[in-house]
Formats: structure tokens, C-alpha cells, sequence
């Protein structure tokens, strides 16, 4: 018999779009919550007009972005602009643990979906609204992006080098993090309203939960007065920590605890020198990577990477997204797991980054839009195959 699964028996209404709600509920999916995608019709989820798309041909129900963020979900549609819509989703919130949500601000009160009304149908309902700046504040309104929120959120701010422009972390990194954020939200709550404690609105800022995971930016601001700056591939204030270019390829190393046996391994004496073997030897980063540069640059960075481990010294190589997908490592774990969809067909897709040893994690495939509309409506509405019939007809479904 299959282990249960830790959130079994946890409904979640996911009504969000594309990415940092639709991750916060694949999350919850694959620890095994019901969860009820809800999209639009006739077009659905916009994240399904974003590729790649099997072979390069644009198709809705193909979307790598949909189907990686709504593995395992059930899929329904619903136009909550519409009053009957707006009612049903009140039904269905009215026998759910968690609505997730992600549209701008205000929205969900203009729909009569607000958090105060939903809470008078369900006061255990916990609902978590994903925003660019959060629900409140004099940017609350603002449209955003994620380059929006990795600029405001200071991250841009430390990416890049120097002596050039700040950088974005490319594709969706903030919305990610904030998806993340979100579901260990939801979590925690669920377990406050299981002790007793009733169920709540939980605002995220998905500029806030970039602003989270600046490292020691914010609090050596704070310490000192001091504002780090960019600096390329080199850490603050390790050193040396950072890519650097092999004979045919790139990898990063960073000393280990031991100095002496670090300068060894490089076969840099010269690191000896009481200032270069000092803790602040970071303000002579230029001459620390100038005596190791020879070793690195008459190397492979396979040769480095298997020298530097039986030494135990801190070094990987830089894997490119093909040796990623395809790396030993992962595939011991289990990481990168096969998912069949009736469409797109049989494709990798990752999993979650950690292992459960008594309930554990499962993947499902994404659902085709409206998939599961009878289903969903039959057994948590009691609609009957006429009644879906006509408000499909009459555009609400």
C-alpha cells in the first residue's frame, strides 16, 4: 500500500496565473494536497501561452511553463467576472483549506471575492495573496515584473561587476522565491488555525521576498553604514570565492578552513605572506587570484574538480543545463522525474529539492483547460452534466 502522502486531505483553491501563485499550490500539489486549478475561459492560464513548447509549435495545452507549475493539480474553469461565477467560487472557497491568489491588489474585493467575504463563508479558509509590492503601502498599486521586483527588492543592486550595469537573475527568480515563501506561509498558518487558531489572509510582497535573501547586504548596512556594491563572480568578503577560467571551462573555488594546505593544493607559496594569509586578505582580492590563476588556467576543470574533492577543498564546476538535467548526482536522487501528459507527451520535469522518508512527494502531470469541470463541480457542488452544460453555454464555465 503507497505511503500517505503529508498534506492528504488538504483542498486548495489555486486561482492565480502564471508563475508565483501557480508555484506556491504546485508545492502543496506534490506533498499531496487536491488542488483545483481555476482558469479563465475560453483561454485560460496566460503562463499557457508561455513556452517552450514541444518542437517549437505554440499550443496552450503544451506550455513547458504550465505543465512544470501545475503538475498533479484538477483542472477547472470559471469566469469569476461574472456574478454567477463570482458565486461559485464562494461555494468552492466555502469547502477549501487554502485559496491561493496572485492578481493586483483590490481585485478580489471588485470581484466580491475579498478576503472579508470569503472568511463570512469559510472562517477556516486560509487565503494567500502573492502581489509585486504586497496589499498595502504607497506602492501597492504599481504594476510590476520580476526585473520590477529584483531592482526595487535590491538584488540587482549586488549582481554583475563592478565597473558595469547591475544585472537581473535571469528568468523568473523572484516570483519563484515568492511562490516559496507563500507555501511555507500557508503552512505555518494551517498550522495556527489547526491549533485552534482560525483561519487568516496572508499578503506577500514578492519585492519583500527578494529584499529577504540579500545575505549580510541589508545588516552590514544597518552594522556599519556600509553598501555592498557588485562584485562580478567574487564573494564580499571570502576570498578567494569565485569562477574563474580553466583550460576548458569555467569553475568556482573557494578556500577551505586550512590556508597552508589550500596554498599547497594550488601550489601558490606565495599565499603565505602574512597579508594574503590574513582573514581581510578580500582587500587584496587581485593578487590572491593572480597567484592561483597559473594552477587554474593549466588545468581541466575535471581535473580540478577530482584534485580539489580528494583534497577537500571547496570547488564545482560550472554545469551548463544539458549536464544539469543529466548530472549523476541528480539522477541518484531522483531529482528530474518523467511525467506522461495526453498532449505534450513524456517529458522531465523537476521535483521538489527535498526527500520525505515517511510521506513522500509524487508528481503529477498538468491538467488540459476545464479538464476536470464535471468532476469538480458533480462532487463538491452537486451540479448535475445539464446545469455544467448550461453555464458553459451561458460563458461562466
Amino acid at each position: 500500500m503507497a505511503a500517505e502522502r503529508a498534506l492528504s486531505g488538504l483542498r486548495v483553491l489555486d486561482i492565480s496565473e502564471n508563475v508565483s501563485g501557480p508555484y506556491c499550490a504546485r508545492l502543496l500539489s506534490d506533498c499531496g494536497a487536491d488542488v483545483i486549478k481555476v482558469e479563465r475561459p475560453p483561454a485560460g492560464d496566460p503562463g499557457r501561452l508561455a513556452g517552450p513548447f514541444p518542437h517549437d509549435r505554440p499550443d496552450p495545452e503544451q506550455s513547458g511553463l504550465f505543465l512544470c507549475l501545475n503538475g498533479g493539480k484538477k483542472g477547472i474553469t470559471l469566469n469569476l467576472e461574472s456574478g454567477r461565477g463570482a458565486e461559485l467560487l464562494r461555494e468552492l472557497a466555502g469547502q477549501a483549506d487554502i485559496l491561493v491568489e496572485n492578481f493586483k491588489p483590490g481585485t478580489m474585493a471588485d470581484l466580491g471575492l475579498d478576503y472579508g467575504t470569503l472568511q463570512g463563508v469559510n472562517p477556516a479558509l486560509i487565503m494567500v495573496s502573492i502581489s509585486w509590492f504586497g496589499q498595502s503601502g504607497p506602492y501597492r498599486d504599481w504594476n510590476g515584473g520580476d526585473m520590477v521586483a529584483q531592482a526595487t527588492g535590491g538584488l540587482m543592486w549586488l549582481t554583475g561587476e563592478p565597473e558595469r550595469e547591475p544585472l537581473m537573475l535571469p528568468l523568473e527568480q523572484a516570483q519563484y522565491q515568492a511562490g516559496l515563501n507563500a507555501a511555507v506561509a500557508a503552512m505555518c498558518a494551517l498550522y495556527s488555525r489547526d491549533e485552534g487558531g482560525g483561519g487568516q489572509h496572508i499578503d506577500v510582497s514578492i519585492q519583500q521576498a527578494v529584499a529577504s535573501i540579500l545575505e549580510g547586504a541589508s545588516t552590514t548596512y544597518s552594522y556599519s553604514g556600509y553598501v555592498m556594491r557588485r562584485a562580478g563572480s567574487r564573494h564580499q568578503q571570502k576570498c578567494p570565492s569565485r569562477v574563474m577560467r580553466a583550460r576548458d571551462g569555467f569553475i568556482h573555488i573557494q578556500s577551505g578552513a586550512c590556508w597552508d594546505h589550500f596554498s599547497t593544493f594550488l601550489e601558490a607559496p606565495q599565499l603565505m605572506q602574512p597579508r594574503l594569509a590574513s582573514i581581510l586578505r578580500y582587500r587584496h582580492a587581485d593578487e590572491v587570484e593572480a597567484a592561483i590563476r597559473p594552477f587554474i588556467e593549466g588545468h581541466t576543470a575535471g581535473e580540478i574538480l577530482e584534485a580539489g574533492q580528494q583534497w577537500r577543498i571547496p570547488v564545482a564546476a560550472l554545469l551548463g543545463i544539458d549536464q544539469v538535467v543529466h548530472d549523476p548526482q541528480h539522477e541518484a536522487r531522483g531529482y528530474f522525474q518523467q511525467v506522461e501528459h495526453p498532449r505534450a507527451g513524456r517529458l522531465n520535469y523537476p521535483g521538489p529539492p527535498f526527500r520525505m522518508g515517511a510521506t513522500p512527494f509524487e508528481i503529477g502531470r498538468a491538467p488540459l483547460l476545464g479538464e476536470h469541470n464535471e468532476e469538480v463541480y458533480g462532487d463538491m457542488l452537486a451540479l448535475g452534466t445539464e446545469d455544467i452544460a448550461l453555464l458553459k453555454e451561458q460563458d461562466v464555465i
